[in-house]
């Protein structure tokens, strides 16, 4: 697919990999709406790679937040008319992420922001993808939603498995409507989670594995493939890790 003038939103767009792929997929030529919690950092994180703001809209919503998501999707619609793709990459964790630590607020913040938050939001932006009987939905998971491990905690860990069988369950029904789903699995990813991590993470080891340009070149590689082609599943982990 070709991306020129193609109309996409992305979530979780103000740091990480959400804003790698705000840079890669502008450059690419799309329209973009990019959302997050935080409005000055959007705007921050848009401006140092676009400083005009050319073909970016930038929208603050908490996605773990129906009413918001609901908001954000009729305000992109207003001004692209239609979403093509949709990339989600909105993920949280917590430091206290023990089973013995959790408790029900942390528990429900971790669902929240890992899963729901990814339900209202296809649930809505698929809404208009029916319309034209096209679309693209790029999930962005975490190696945890295939391969439990307690580094990530039980609550991330449910959040991630259950966003799984989420999409896979969705590609499965929204196939007839000409709609495609790719869920990407990465492993560690040098992004603002690891600041979160119980144990401090050197500087060592974040640039010795994956970097969010490094998954913003994935998602865009999935974006432009024709719309007769689907990856429903991408692992993508440091060549130092294992996938076992």
């Amino acid at each position: 697919m070709n991306l020129k003038n193609c109309n996409i939103l992305i979530t979780g767009a103000g740091s990480g990999i959400g804003l790698g792929a705000v840079k890669l997929l502008h450059e690419a030529g799309a329209n973009l709406v990019i959302c997050g919690r935080n409005a000055d950092k959007l705007q921050k994180g848009a401006s140092s790679i676009v400083p005009s703001l050319e073909r970016i809209t930038v929208i603050a919503c908490d996605t773990s937040n129906p009413q918001q998501v609901a908001k954000l999707v009729a305000e992109t619609k207003a001004k692209l008319k239609s979403i093509d793709i949709l990339v989600h990459c909105v993920g949280v964790n917590i430091n206290q992420r023990t089973f013995e630590q959790l408790n029900p607020k942390s528990w429900r913040e971790l669902l929240d922001g890992n899963l729901d938050s990814a339900f209202y939001t296809i649930h809505e932006t698929v809404r208009l993808m029916r319309e034209n009987k096209k679309g693209l939905v790029i999930v962005i998971n975490s190696i945890s939603g295939l391969r439990a491990n307690p580094l990530g905690g039980s609550g991330y860990n449910a959040g991630k498995f259950g966003l799984h069988g989420l999409i896979t369950t969705i590609a499965a029904e929204e196939a007839k409507n000409g709609i495609r789903f790719c869920s990407i699995f990465p492993g560690e990813v040098n992004t603002p989670i690891l600041d979160v991590r119980p144990n401090p993470v050197s500087e060592e080891h974040r640039q010795a594995i994956l970097q969010p340009e490094d998954v913003a070149s994935t998602i865009k590689f999935v974006a432009e493939l024709p719309d007769h082609v689907v990856i429903p599943e991408l692992v993508i982990i440091p060549s130092r890790g294992t996938f076992i």
